[in-house]
Order: structure tokens, then sequence, then C-alpha cells
């Protein structure tokens, strides 16, 4: 005779569910590419953490190494104990979002965003079907892919919340823009060779709020009234930054041959300001009442403009103060630290610019090719190139000062990230964090 077991001590004599934390979403500890505020500093209580000597062969500082499908120059955005960023298969024909956790490198997420069946060549070596970088909130993650489409992801599940497929331009050469947040809204640039535009969405829902064309004229129409090279110097790869000027907020974006500022709310067109340059890929900058802009790729310029109340209509003969002509980033976004500006030429020509003015203080060159922007970390600023070097470079005005040379195994496209005191760096194969052994950040 089988005798049935109370049900009180049956309850107790199962064996206990394991119960998975949901991991946490705050704080955002590097929420966009260039960091919590926006201009490749790192935090001074974060950067007093931070090891700046590493390296993969030994393993010397590498608290942990995950290997990763796919590839993409877009940089890791990190917020409570979560790391993400997008990558894609070589083809484009599937794009992805990562979510790994920041403490151990295991992988949570790992998921298909878009999938695409014949997506445009690049027509380049150098970019590839994830470039742009994600921006984070604590309660939601947005990858964007330009025009093969934008998501907004659920950071606690890594489940998509809404997605927009239909905003489409020929980049020809590759997305490259990332999305700004501002405010509810979620803003996008699509500078392609057939149509190039900034929209604005709302980021709960992904409804358009607002879309603005640029009204450039490119001067580059042929006998018969098209644009020469199929319109490829129309296309650029700007990502924008909100800035407040003179009780308004103002996005400060720049297209192939002129910059623009739009109230941020609406997208109305309040200035423009012509260039002669195209590709544009370098985020503003602000100092006081100065904004940096960099007016595109290979004979780019960077310019110093006055900010006034006076920013109105073309602003190209009244607002520009000074113009350096010569040996200016192109792609890798570069840094102010205490009113001096740190750029590197996708040649490696770094040099240092007192911002106010536009007057070089000095230049030199490191090796390899530079794509990733610098980060500031106290005095001390981070170059990473194509060869897997990462050199640290002192911050000073009088004169350049290299003090060490990290290496890891693959090149590095995509710009560190820092949070709790550790550096993350995405290579082309892997992602890395990197971390002191005294540093609590280092122990997973």
């Amino acid at each position: 005779m089988i005798r049935a077991l109370p049900l009180l001590s049956l309850i107790f004599s199962l064996p206990a569910s394991p119960v998975v934390a949901q991991p946490a979403t705050r704080p955002l500890f590097w929420p966009a590419k260039t960091g919590p505020t926006h201009d490749g500093i790192v935090p001074p209580a974060e950067a007093a953490r931070v090891t700046l000597e590493w390296d993969g062969g030994s393993g010397k500082n590498i608290a942990w190494r995950v290997a990763l499908e796919g590839e993409g120059h877009s940089t890791p955005v990190i917020g409570g104990d979560m790391i993400w960023f997008t990558a894609a298969t070589a083809d484009g024909r599937r794009q992805f979002v990562y979510g790994i956790d920041r403490h151990s490198g295991r992988i949570v997420h790992h998921r298909v965003v878009f999938e695409n069946a014949g997506p445009e060549d690049l027509g380049n070596p150098v970019n590839n079907y994830a470039s742009p970088s994600p921006v984070l909130e604590d309660n939601a993650l947005y990858v964007h892919f330009g025009t093969y489409g934008t998501a907004r992801i659920d950071p606690a599940t890594g489940g998509k919340v809404w997605e927009r497929r239909d905003i489409n331009v020929r980049h020809y050469r590759g997305p490259g823009s990332s999305p700004v947040i501002h405010g509810g809204l979620l803003i996008l640039t699509f500078d392609g060779i057939d149509a190039q535009f900034v929209t604005a969405l709302d980021k709960k829902t992904g409804k358009t709020v607002w879309k603005t064309p640029r009204t450039t004229d490119y001067g580059d129409l042929d006998a018969e009234g098209q644009p020469t090279r199929g319109g490829d110097m129309r296309k650029a790869f700007h990502t924008p930054a909100v800035f407040e000027i003179c009780g308004r907020e103002v996005l400060v974006s720049i297209g192939s041959r002129a910059a623009f500022g739009y109230e941020a709310a609406t997208g109305k067109e309040l200035w423009t300001l012509r260039h002669d340059g195209f590709n544009a890929a370098i985020p503003p900058l602000r100092l006081g009442d100065l904004l940096i802009l960099n007016t595109g790729a290979e004979r780019a310029h960077t310019l110093g403009v006055r900010i006034d109340d006076k920013m109105t209509g073309d602003i190209t003969e009244s607002h520009v103060l000074w113009d350096r002509e010569k040996r200016n980033a192109s792609e890798s976004a570069p840094v102010l630290v205490n009113g001096i500006l740190y750029q590197t030429t996708r040649g490696g020509i770094v040099s240092a610019v007192e911002a106010k003015t536009g007057r070089d203080l000095w230049e030199d060159r490191l090796a390899g090719q530079h794509l990733p922007g610098p980060v500031a970390i106290g005095d001390k600023l981070l170059f990473s190139n194509d060869r897997g070097q990462t050199f640290v470079v002192r911050a000073s005005a009088e004169k350049f000062e290299l003090l060490g040379t990290n290496q890891l195994a693959e090149p590095i496209t995509a710009s560190p990230a820092v949070a709790d005191g550790a550096l993350f760096i995405r290579t082309k194969g892997s992602l890395y964090k990197i971390a002191g052994p005294q540093s609590p950040a280092s122990r997973p």
C-alpha cells in the first residue's frame, strides 16, 4: 500500500528552483559612443581607477576576452551589469545586437535584429554594416543600422519594443551616423547619395515627430542637371549634438558642403554654414561661446565658430573665427581637454590645437591607421589603431609625450568605453575587459 505524504512535507522536500537575478540597468556608465558627457572624457572618479597598461600576449591586466561573431565599428555602451553593441555579417545580410555581462564576459544576448536580402555593396574597404553606435537609457537601448533599420530594445530582456525599416537612403559607402537622444526624441541623421535629411522619432513609439531635408546647394550638377559621381559628394557619416545656445536647444549637424543649426524640438532650420568638405563624420564640440566643427574627410578643415544670439540664416561670413586647413581628423573624433583640442588623422598625425584661437601647439605621428576616437583619462589620452595598439599620450599643451604602448592581437576600430574602473575595448573579433589586479573591476 502506498501512503501519501502530507502536502507540507512534499513541498519542502522538492529541490529549490534556481533564482536568476535580473541584470541591473543602472547606473549608466557609458551611455553613448563618447561617454556620459558626450565628449570622450572619462569622469574623474572613474579615471583614477583605470589601468593604463595591458598586453594581450601575456594576459597582463586582461580580466577576460570574449570572441565575437560578425564585425562592426560600433562602440560598446554600458549600463548596470550589461555591455551592449551591434555587429553584422561581412555581407550585411544579418545584423545583431550583443548584450554581455560586464563582470564575467558571459554573452547574455546575441540576437538578430534585422535580416537583409540584398544589402547595398559598401564600395570601400573601411566601412561595414554595423558602424553606428547604439545609445542607452536605463529602460531602453536604441540600435541603428542606417537605412537597414532602427529599433528600441528592452535592456531587461533583450527583446525588441519597436522597429522602423521605412526610413531609407542609399548610403553608397555604408551607414555611419549614430543616433542621439534628446528628451523624448531619438534623432537620426541620413546623408545618402539620393536623399539627405535629419529626422526625430518619438523614442517610446518609434513614430516620426519631425523630418527636415538638407537645404544644401551641393554645386555638383553636371551639364544634364544630374549630381556628378552619382551623388557621392553628398553623403556624410556625421553624428550631431544638442547644445543650449542663447536659451534654445539647438541640434548642431554637419553634412556634406554645409553645417546646420536646427531647433531640436521641431527640426526647424535656424542657421547654416557653408564649407567645402564632404563625408563629414566628426561630432561637434563646444568650448564656452565657441563651436568646433570638422568639415569632412581627407582635406577636412577644423573651424572655430562664434556662438551668439545673431546665429540666424547664413553665418558663413559672419561667425567663423578661425579655420585650420590641414592635417585634421577624418574619422577619429577629437577630444577637448582644458581648452586644447587633441586629434589624429586616419594616418596617425596627432596634434594639439589651442581651441580658442586655432593655433597649432605641437604635432607628431603615431603608427598605424586610426578610426577610433581617443578618450581622455585624467591627463592621459588613449589612441588606438588598426594594429591592435593603444598609445598612451600625455594631454599637454607644451609637447608631444608618448607614455606607453599597449598591444592586443587584432585591429581596433571602435572607441573604448569605461565602466566601474574597467576599460572595455572591442577589436575586430573580440571584446576585452581590462582592469588592474587591485581593482574590484578585475574580479568577475
